[in-house]
């Protein structure tokens, strides 16, 4: 596109551009939030099931295996940050947001379909791999373009409330995905379950493929890729050495954010059904109330973060995951009753709002907006693999390992540590503009 033509769409879409069109904005990126997220997601709360269909039991082998294979997804990402965030810095967020959408739910359709050991032998798992790495390519870029779409597209002193919104739509993909399979665990027996109704939350990406295509296919560019575009003279290239500095700082910031949410969120059913004794169903209700009131209060931190700034939100969320895991999951395995582990999973869903409320726009706050969706994308989705990808992997092995199911208490408090260090030495950004 030309520089005129950039300069026009510009005119068209002014940073002060009505409240309501962004609004409308922001809507179209958070129902495909719920969807690609739900599909990507829905693979762990059918941990078990995957395991006796793919890997040929459910007991700690064949868990270990189903949540290697949960893993493997987050190793695509950073490619998928790579070539996604590149398409979305030069072409635009909005392509890059509609192509993500299609790669995510195809993948899921396509587990939904795949012959399952008994009938393929090894060629199961295979296909299985394959297609969380397709899922994982789409996930990588769908983030980091998603976020920043958010934030670059929020009115002025309103950016950790949009950001916010963009992620409470990924925790509310979560809570889909947990009412979606206790739903089905309730119908089914777990005889049906085990031989076919597993695929059930997997089908329905078919459905929600049309939904997020149809949401996506108006959106418009934001404010600042159009300026960015347009007077490329006051954005630019970035110096490899201060690139890797910003990245640094992502990765860093974000091991606390991604640890604690697959931990907590998408593995913690598991936990509960193998060590404190809850049916599935049981875990999954639990969770999917704890959800619910993290949902509902995330957006509530992320106005928060535009008042008082981001850093004290983070580091107070930083401060609690170091001091709180092991009391809380000692409380957890020594009560095993079902309102004391909904009050633990509260707490810690209500940290996990915070940190989720204030992170997105700090996030984006790092990076100048002419390379902000790549470098943001990479850092994060790097994060993520080898910290939140792995977390239920690495939970259960440290379980496995040394037969104390409070075990992974101590991941959480490692990278509490680790993060609080890192977001310490960030300056606050809360009320600078975007670069």
């Amino acid at each position: 596109m030309s520089q005129d033509q950039f300069t026009q769409e510009l005119n068209h879409y002014p940073s002060n551009a009505p409240v309501g069109q962004k609004r409308r904005q922001l809507f179209a990126a958070m129902i495909g939030n719920v969807l690609e997220y739900y599909d990507f997601i829905i693979f762990a709360y059918m941990a078990s099931l995957i395991a006796r269909n793919f890997y040929q039991g459910d007991g700690a082998t064949g868990l270990l295996a189903s949540f290697a294979t949960f893993g493997v997804g987050f190793l695509a990402r950073p490619l998928g940050g790579a070539v996604i965030g590149r398409i979305a810095d030069k072409y635009g967020r909005s392509l890059a947001l509609k192509i993500t959408i299609y790669g995510m739910a195809l993948g899921t359709v396509g587990i939904g379909l795949l012959p399952t050991y008994e009938t393929a032998g090894i060629i199961a798992p295979i296909l299985l791999v394959i297609i969380r790495l397709i899922q994982g390519l789409a996930a990588g870029g769908e983030w980091g373009t998603a976020t920043t779409f958010v934030v670059e597209s929020a009115p002025a002193g309103k950016r950790g409330l949009f950001g916010a919104l963009g992620q409470a739509a990924i925790a509310s993909a979560q809570l889909v995905t947990s009412l979606v399979v206790a739903i089905v665990t309730i119908i089914f027996s777990e005889q049906q379950m085990v031989d076919w109704a597993w695929r059930i939350p997997f089908l329905l990406g078919a459905v929600l493929l049309p939904v997020g295509v149809y949401m996506r296919r108006n959106l418009e560019e934001t404010p600042a890729f159009i300026a960015s575009q347009a007077n490329p003279s006051d954005n630019p290239k970035v110096p490899a050495n201060t690139a890797l500095r910003m990245m640094g700082q992502t990765f860093g910031f974000a091991i606390i954010w991604t640890v604690s949410y697959y931990v907590m969120l998408s593995w913690m059913p598991t936990f509960l059904n193998k060590q404190v004794g809850f049916t599935q169903t049981q875990a999954l209700i639990s969770n999917a109330i704890a959800l619910a009131i993290m949902v509902a209060t995330i957006p509530f931190f992320g106005a928060l973060s535009d008042r008082i700034g981001r850093k004290p939100l983070l580091l107070a969320c930083c401060a609690a995951f170091v001091i709180l895991p092991w009391p809380l999951f000692y409380l957890v395995l020594a009560s095993k009753t079902f309102y004391v582990v909904l009050a633990v999973q509260i707490v810690f869903n209500l940290f996990i709002a915070a940190f989720s409320g204030a992170a997105p726009s700090a996030l984006c706050e790092i990076f100048p907006t002419a390379s902000r969706t790549l470098l943001l994308s990479v850092s994060y989705s790097l994060s993520t693999a080898i910290f939140g990808g792995f977390a239920p992997f690495i939970s259960t092995g440290l379980i496995d390992l040394t037969g104390m199911p409070i075990s992974p208490a101590f991941y959480l408090i490692l990278a509490g540590a680790i993060s609080g260090l890192v977001i310490m030495r960030l300056r606050e950004t809360a009320r600078e503009s975007l670069r």
